[in-house]
């Protein structure tokens, strides 16, 4: 590819477009990147490139013999290419990927035309121009900067500038959809930690978060592209629907905290437990279908310390009970085993209340467990839960826990007993 960009000021063009990915990609050869003096071109005395316009008007217009001089310079030089010649302009048709996209892949010669002071001769524009670009609905003092971003935009599509093409593909505004959050070190940063899907090395499951990520975000920060969308992909149909149920639930927008809860928290969890039940058995779940678990149970966790209430801000968001005590049932356990030598925490009885299903607070929740259980000088965690429950399973799963095997717990007469276990070591965090 190559692009000349005729200019009245080819020093901060070049200071620019010289550098970085695109300055090594020309240096490759993979790119020519030229800034042409338009001022060499004119055949003025005084170097004039410009003059005041017919019908009067405030300010000067770019005259047409210099432009079509320079342009004709640069065309004399590449008459074995497909070129397209640009104006850049506030009059053009905006710029998007698309056209990016339809310039790296239709051409490899652009010129872009950078105008000054109060634009160019209508007559050049007519006689010249194959295109109009503008980056949008505002005006700058020179094309100078609407040709650096569309060099910089075009260029970065062509095979070898960067390091593979999914540095491009993946980004935002390659298939309608704004890129999905980036993370680096360190994993916690003032409180804020990565999410756990990145972190446990599953790429099916990184690659999956990814993509609803695309259709969030877009939904949120461009609700003009996300309304523009029409996939065609069965999955990528259902994350649209998906996020767009999630949209009308309540969002985190305060702190998520966890405290010992308290016998007057009862009411809360025991709505909470309500709404569990009732979801599982709509999903023909046997868990939790029986009187268990009741107030005597959660008073019980209370009294050992291992009841925890979830706050979001200062309401009841979800409870759980971490134990620091073995737990028996856990020993009989078959079709796998645990990992040995290793000191644990059990957590039972968790449920999320009805207005932040959805919202991300069951990955608050466990989160916050592991860090208890860290405090506690425990680095593994244990759980258990019915083969039948998806979203635990989906969310254990998801957030690193790894499936041991099977184990048989106490329950009510009539109801399965069966459940899955599952374990997560963590990282100590230095």
């Amino acid at each position: 590819m190559r692009v000349d960009i005729m200019t009245l000021f080819p020093g901060t063009v070049n200071a620019v477009l010289h550098e970085s990915i695109i300055g090594r990609a020309a240096k490759k050869g993979i790119l020519e990147i030229n800034c042409v003096q338009i001022r060499d071109y004119t055949e003025n005395r005084q170097g004039q490139v410009d003059d005041y316009p017919y019908g009067g008007g405030w300010g000067c217009v770019m005259a047409a013999q210099p432009l079509k001089s320079c342009l004709q310079s640069i065309l004399d030089q590449t008459q074995d290419r497909k070129t397209r010649v640009i104006y850049m302009t506030p009059q053009g048709a905006p710029y998007t990927q698309d056209t990016a996209r339809r310039l790296a892949r239709d051409y490899d010669h652009l010129v872009l035309v950078c105008g000054h002071y109060e634009g160019i001769d209508e007559r050049f524009i007519e006689a010249c121009v194959d295109e109009e670009i503008s980056l949008g609905d505002f005006v700058l003092t020179g094309g100078e900067i609407a040709a650096m971003a569309v060099t910089d935009s075009v260029c970065r599509l062509i095979p070898g500038v960067l390091a593979d093409e999914e540095c491009y593909t993946g980004e935002s505004h390659w298939d309608g959809l704004l890129e999905y959050p980036q993370y680096t070190r360190p994993e916690v940063w003032e409180g804020r930690k990565v999410p756990e899907v990145l972190i446990d090395g599953n790429h099916a499951r990184v690659a999956a978060w990814r993509r609803e990520k695309q259709f969030e975000r877009t939904m949120t920060k461009r609700p003009d592209m996300f309304a523009r969308l029409d996939p065609s992909n069965p999955e990528d149909r259902r994350l649209m629907q998906k996020v767009i149920k999630n949209a009308g639930r309540k969002k985190l927008t305060e702190p998520v905290t966890c405290r010992p809860a308290v016998p007057e928290d009862i009411t809360a969890i025991l709505d909470m437990v309500a709404f569990a039940r009732k979801s599982l058995k709509k999903h023909r779940v046997d868990q939790w279908q029986g009187v268990y678990p009741d107030d005597k149970v959660y008073l019980a966790d209370m009294e050992r310390g291992e009841c925890f209430l979830v706050l979001h801000g200062n309401e009841p968001a979800a409870v759980f009970t971490l134990s620091c005590l073995p737990e028996p049932d856990y020993d009989g356990i078959t079709d796998g085993k645990w990992t040995e030598g290793l000191e644990y925490c059990v957590i039972h009885r968790c449920a999320v209340a009805e207005d932040y299903r959805g919202t991300g607070m069951s990955e608050q929740m466990l989160a916050l467990a592991e860090e208890l259980t860290l405090r506690n000088g425990r680095r593994c965690v244990r759980l258990d839960t019915h083969r039948k429950n998806k979203a635990m399973l989906n969310l254990l799963r998801g957030n690193g826990y790894r499936y041991r095997g099977n184990i048989t717990c106490e329950s009510e007469p009539g109801h399965d007993p069966a459940r899955q276990a599952y374990e997560k070591i963590l990282k100590v965090k230095k």
